[in-house]
């Protein structure tokens, strides 16, 4: 007998964290290694599939006609420690902030900055996620993937993952291409703490905290991303919908000349990164709303969902706030969300 049930015009509501009311034409989950095995032997990955997580960057505009498998691989174990650091593993189905959890409370430095970022450990690699001057890149040391053209299974070290910014592999060349099983980080035992992007210095002053501790980062970040993010549990969001863009220095300048407020954040000699909010925020998007659709009144790099919005009218309006962007700025924001 199978290891795994294939549900019939699944609902994905409760999947995604916009909640766009779609269906998948099949749905299972995939709870351990020996059901994802029996799929692939099975040809279920031989036909039109989708991978899921956390359903936590997906803006769904239609139903989908093929097969939906949620990745529900659990378990993190600590693997490996030497004087300076430890190696944890995580099922790709474990939740993200599940495994920051983890650390945290013991103390392991590297990804506290990256606290309450909705998704899977298994999506995280994908597009390298990142929050507050810290990238998922910086404690990544390997993961573990069946191919889906032979079934056969593959680790990736740091640097076949092709990591940048928001990007990997798995968002091009290798895209639909594997399945992660799951992921190893490398932690510090003597955290090096990183509060000078964002408002983190602000808030821990704020909390009247002096001695900076892996707890207290993660604390002060989960406070400054609860007061300007939206809970998807009440709004339908997926966190920020555009990634920062990165434009030519010199451009960077001639425009400050013209926008003297524009914040930018040296990536290299050569590029600067802008905040894709600011952007949006000068346009006039802030808190407006288009039918049940609408930009977040706190941070204008979420787009919301109010209640009953079609994929379609959200990924309407974003293409219309992109539009407004180009023209007044001349820079290109491009989606961090995919669109199915």
């Amino acid at each position: 007998m199978n290891p795994y049930l294939l549900e019939k015009n699944k609902s994905l509501l409760s999947y995604n964290t916009f909640h766009i009311d779609v269906s998948a034409g099949f749905f299972t989950e995939i709870a351990s290694r020996d059901t994802l095995i029996q799929l692939w032997q099975d040809g279920v990955f031989s036909q039109k599939h989708m991978i899921i997580g956390g359903g936590s960057n997906i803006l769904f505009t239609k139903n989908y006609e093929g097969v939906v498998l949620k990745n529900n691989l659990k378990g993190i174990d600590v693997i490996r420690e030497d004087t300076d650091y430890i190696w944890v593993r995580a099922g790709g189905g474990e939740l993200w902030h599940t495994l920051v959890m983890f650390c945290v409370e013991r103390n392991y430095g590297g990804i506290e900055n990256l606290s309450l970022i909705p998704g899977s450990v298994g999506a995280a690699p994908l597009q390298n996620i990142g929050a507050y001057g810290v990238e998922l890149v910086h404690t990544f040391y390997e993961l573990e993937a069946m191919d889906l053209s032979t079934g056969g299974f593959r680790i990736f070290d740091k640097s076949a993952c092709g990591f940048g910014y928001r990007d990997s592999v798995f968002k091009n060349v290798l895209r639909g291409k594997y399945f992660i099983t799951s992921v190893t980080l490398q932690l510090r035992k003597q955290p090096v703490f990183h509060v000078e992007y964002g408002a983190i210095r602000q808030t821990l002053e704020a909390m009247h905290i002096n001695t900076y501790s892996v707890k207290a980062i993660s604390d002060a970040v989960i406070a400054i991303r609860r007061s300007k993010l939206p809970d998807p549990e009440d709004i339908g969001n997926a966190g920020s919908f555009f990634k920062n863009p990165e434009i030519d220095t010199t451009f960077y300048t001639s425009l400050k000349q013209k926008f003297p407020q524009m914040p930018g954040y040296a990536v290299n000699e050569n590029k600067t990164k802008v905040p894709a909010g600011w952007l949006i925020e000068q346009c006039g998007w802030k808190g407006k709303r288009v039918g049940d659709a609408g930009v977040h009144k706190d941070q204008a790099l979420v787009i919301v969902n109010y209640g009953k919005a079609t994929g379609d009218e959200i990924y309407a309006l974003a293409m219309e706030v992109k539009i407004t962007v180009k023209d007044k700025f001349g820079i290109d924001i491009n989606p961090e969300v995919n669109i199915v």
